[in-house]
C-alpha cells in the first residue's frame, strides 16, 4: 500500500530526509522512530504531497505521488501533529467539511459524520466548538478529520503529543481499530513504549536516515540479552576507558557506548550480576559512581546501541 524508494529531502545545504527506503503493508501499522528533528514530519510531509522530494519516489496504492498526485491522495488520510481543526466550526462541520472534501456527499456523509464521532467518543459534543474542547478531545477529533472517508493508507505524525494518559489509550484503541479496519497506517513517535504497542514493524530514523529495520521481535533480537548500565559520577576519560575495557576477558560483550566526565554509558548481559567488578574498576581508576540505572533490553536500549543516546534528546 505504500512504498518509499530512496527518499531525500535537502532544505539548501541540511539534508533532512537522507536515502530512506521502506514498504508498509495493509492491515499493519509500520512505525517511523526517532527523536525530534529525526527527520520523521519531513518524510511525512513528503509521502502526503506537501513537500516535494529532492530525490526518490513514492507510491501510494500503486499510484506515485509527484506524477499521480490526485490518485495518490485519493487514498491517503493524514493527521498531522499540528492539529487541523477550525476552531469556531462546531466539531461536526469539521467532520463534515473533510468528508466533503474527499467527495462524500448527502446521506452517505452524514451516515459516516455520526459513525466516526461515536468512534472517537464525541457524540454528545458534536455541536460544541473545538475551541472549548481539552487537548485529549482535540486530538481526537483531529484523527477523525483524517480517517472521516476511510482512507486506505493513514499517515499520523506524533498523535498523541501532548495529550493525558486516558486520551492517549483512546487513541491508541483508534489506532488499532483503523488497522484492524484493513488500513494501512504509517506512525510517527519518539516514544518507545508507543512503537512497542502500536507497530507491527518499524524503521528506527536519525539524523535523517535508516539505522535499523524490521519487526519489533526482530529489532529486539539485534540486542541478545544486553543491557543499558548508565553510571553518573566522575569519570576520568582515558583511565575510565581503560579500566573498562580491562574487564573484557571477564565481561565477553561489554562495550562503551558513551562516556563524559560526569556520565559512562555500557552495554552487557546480565549487567546486574557484573556490577561489583564494574564499580571497583571505576574506583580503582580514580572514578566514583553516585548514580546508577540499569534498563533491560527493550528498543531504547537498542536506540542507545545504536547512537549513544537517549531517544528523546
Amino acid at each position: 500500500m505504500l512504498m518509499v524508494e530512496d527518499l531525500v529531502k535537502n532544505y539548501g545545504e541540511l539534508t533532512a530526509v537522507d536515502d530512506v527506503s521502506f514498504s508498509a503493508q495493509a492491515g499493519k501499522v509500520f512505525g517511523l522512530l526517532g527523536p525530534n528533528g529525526a527527520g520523521k514530519s519531513t518524510a511525512i510531509n513528503c509521502i502526503s504531497g506537501l513537500l516535494a522530494p529532492t530525490a526518490g519516489r513514492i507510491f501510494v496504492n500503486g499510484h506515485d505521488v509527484v506524477r499521480q498526485a490526485k490518485a495518490a491522495k485519493q487514498s491517503l488520510g493524514v493527521v498531522p501533529q499540528e492539529l487541523a481543526l477550525y476552531e469556531d466550526l462546531p466539531a461536526i462541520d469539521n467532520l463534515r467539511y473533510w468528508g466533503k472534501a474527499y467527495g462524500l456527499r448527502g446521506e452517505a456523509l452524514e451516515e459516516r459524520v455520526a459513525n466516526v464521532l461515536e468512534h472517537i467518543g464525541l457524540a454528545d459534543r458534536a455541536k460544541d466548538l473545538p475551541k472549548e474542547f481539552s487537548g485529549g478531545m482535540k486530538r481526537r477529533l483531529n484523527f477523525g478529520c483524517g480517517v472521516v472517508h476511510e482512507p486506505q493508507v493513514l499517515l499520523l505524525d506524533e498523535p498523541t503529543v501532548g495529550v493525558d494518559p486516558q486520551s492517549r489509550a483512546r487513541l491508541f484503541d483508534l489506532v488499532e481499530a483503523t488497522r484492524d479496519a484493513g488500513a494501512c497506517v504509517l506512525y510517527t513517535t519518539h516514544y518507545m513504549e508507543e512503537a512497542e504497542r502500536l507497530c507491527d514493524s518499524l524503521a528506527i530514523i536519525d539524523h535523517g536516515k535508516i539505522i535499523a529495520q524490521g519487526t519489533v521481535a526482530e529489532l529486539k533480537d539485534q540486542l541478545g540479552a544486553r543491557d543499558a548500565l548508565q553510571l553518573n559520577g566522575k569519570f576520568p576519560d582515558g583511565a575510565i576507558r581503560t579500566a573498562i575495557e580491562g574487564l573484557a576477558s571477564d565481561i565477553n560483550d561489554l562495550e562503551i557506548l558513551s562516556q563524559d566526565d560526569d556520565s559512562l554509558l555500557l552495554t552487557l548481559s546480565n549487567a546486574s550480576q557484573h556490577l561489583p567488578k564494574i564499580f571497583a574498576a571505576v574506583s580503582d581508576a580514580g572514578g566514583n559512581v553516585t548514580e546508577t540505572s540499569l534498563r533491560s533490553p527493550n528498543l531504547e536500549t537498542l536506540f542507545l546501541l545504536l547512537t549513544g543516546k537517549e531517544l528523546r534528546e
